[in-house]
């Protein structure tokens, strides 16, 4: 095997046990749910009929969506929707496809009925789809043990290299301040462009990277399986954001978004919901209760 070939292998192995480390949850039991038959009529009458509907998903975003194959899903989402699903009195199954765009125009074709993700939820967003959001989320870097480039806040990411999640919303943001950093007669920023959240991980693992930026709930899932070789920075910032919620995703004007609005509401008032948050270490992310496209209203 020459170099370059040992190189691709080894990374794909590192980026492999990352996903396949030591779970995060624990072995918690979450109740099971009695069909809420009220809610249950107000699915459309395809779903009720056929008895399952779909959840696609692009792939793992732990801890949420830990993906297997092409239809196998763990963490906190698919012990959501499997709640979701008693409660409706339907089976809910996933499907993988990638990237974003794929994912919504699975949705708005009808070939899926929905993205539980989550998913972030942004105003320009809701011009074609509705958000059913669950979480609340931050951006935050996941930086190498010590933080030993001083990366507090996304002023002091300036002079380093930064990978993101290509064509994300935090990469939006990294090459604004690029910008800003270049502007103000700082040291430019290298924005690192990944496809996938392992990939990004092994770079900064690496020292091929300075600090990954990206969402905080994911990143605290990856650091904790680095073996104290990565560390989290600059929590508690605003880092280019608002209040950045995140939810499933559903047709414009769907009914199913109030379906599963309500389904959450449910979840969230009997105790399921903080039950599987915590389970999966997702305690800073919960919010009171659910709404449809919290972004939206936020800027209004």
């Amino acid at each position: 095997m020459n170099m370059k070939l040992l190189k691709m292998a080894s990374a794909a192995l590192l980026a492999s046990s990352i996903l396949a480390g030591p779970a995060m949850a624990e072995e918690t039991a979450v109740p099971k749910q009695t069909v809420n038959e009220a809610l249950k009529a107000k699915l459309p009458q395809e779903i009720r009929k056929g008895g399952s509907m779909i959840s696609v998903n692009n792939g793992s975003f732990p801890p949420y969506e830990i993906v297997s194959g092409t239809t196998e899903m763990t963490g906190a989402s698919a012990d959501l929707t499997n709640a979701l699903g008693e409660l409706l009195g339907v089976e809910i199954k996933h499907a993988t496809v990638s990237g974003l765009s794929a994912l919504l125009s699975g949705i708005n074709s009808g070939r899926y009925q929905f993205a539980f993700g989550p998913v972030g939820d942004f105003a320009t967003r809701e011009e074609a789809n509705d958000f059913v959001d669950y979480v609340q989320e931050y951006v935050v870097f996941a930086v190498q043990k010590g933080n030993p480039k001083g990366i507090t806040s996304l002023d002091a990411a300036c002079g380093n290299r930064i990978a993101v999640m290509a064509a994300g919303s935090a990469e939006k943001v990294i090459k604004a301040q690029a910008e800003k950093c270049t502007k103000d007669g700082k040291p430019a920023i290298e924005v690192q462009s990944f496809t996938d959240q392992p990939s990004s991980i092994l770079a900064v693992r690496s020292k091929r990277s300075d600090a990954f930026f990206s969402s905080q709930a994911p990143l605290t899932y990856f650091v904790q399986q680095t073996n104290g070789q990565l560390q989290l920075a600059a929590t508690g910032e605003k880092n280019g954001f608002d209040n950045l919620y995140q939810g499933a995703v559903v047709p414009k004007g769907s009914p199913l978004g109030e379906v599963l609005r309500d389904g959450l509401k449910i979840l969230m008032d009997n105790g399921t919901y903080a039950i599987i948050m915590k389970k999966w270490g997702l305690e800073k992310n919960m919010i009171k209760e659910p709404g449809i496209n919290l972004a939206g209203q936020g800027a209004k």
